[in-house]
């Protein structure tokens, strides 16, 4: 059984419709690619599962149905989001931040730091003052500690220097080989995804247009979908 199912779900801002019929499904412990040209619905989609967005279609997640929750009871049922823009807590220091988040599981602060030991150093030190690499890891860290059943990164590398987002991939490999959590990643990078990810959707225009693995992912499909 999936751990999250969507199924021709769609979702409105105001009277502009963003969705219109997207179907995903992950199970326990696999990453999927959430891939599709700027304006096509992925972050949409992310707010639909997090219940930031009224929706239709059916939308389960651990066997609960999320369509009539509010965003925090979704949160609790073990959906971690790692948003785009990394919206820190600015005024609070990096171990304030993942304390603030923290609940009971296996992730803890120390395997946060473990992860990413740039938050060890910087413990103390303000959100705000971070750099933006810094700050996405401790965004990645924070939403760690809420101990997420599915692990949900909304353009995580977005913007951050070579070596920086290097950093970021290799800690997601090692997320998905050392734990049994689910991912959902979106990305522009295609080369890293097909790396890291087991399957992909792609999305056009609030719809979903593919769904396989990347081995089956050709450059047709890549053009007409993905490419500028």
């Amino acid at each position: 059984m999936s751990l999250l199912e969507l199924r021709n779900v769609s979702a409105s801002y105001g009277p502009a419709q963003a969705l219109f019929d997207v179907s995903l499904d992950i199970a326990e412990g696999e990453v999927l690619a959430l891939m599709g040209r700027n304006g096509m619905g992925k972050s949409t989609t992310v707010k639909a599962i997090c219940r930031m967005l009224p929706t239709g279609g059916v939308l389960r997640f651990a066997g609960h149905d999320l369509a009539p929750l509010p965003s925090h009871r979704a949160a609790r049922l073990g959906i971690g989001l790692v948003p785009e823009g990394r919206r820190c807590f600015a005024p609070l220091t990096v171990a304030e931040n993942l304390t603030a988040a923290a609940r009971s599981g296996d992730w803890t602060m120390a395997r946060v730091c473990e992860l990413f030991p740039r938050l060890a150093e910087r413990s103390g030190q303000v959100a705000s003052t971070l750099s933006g690499g810094e700050q996405q890891m401790l965004a990645i860290g924070r939403a760690l500690m809420t101990n997420p059943r599915l692990l949900i990164l909304d353009e995580a590398t977005e913007g951050l220097a070579p070596l920086i987002r290097a950093e970021i991939w290799s800690a997601l490999t090692r997320l998905r080989d050392g734990s049994d959590m689910a991912i959902l990643v979106i990305d522009k990078s295609l080369a890293e995804l097909r790396r890291v990810a087991d399957r992909a959707v792609i999305l056009e225009r609030g719809r979903t247009v593919w769904t396989g693995t990347f081995e089956t992912l050709d450059a047709a499909t890549t053009d007409r979908f993905l490419g500028v």
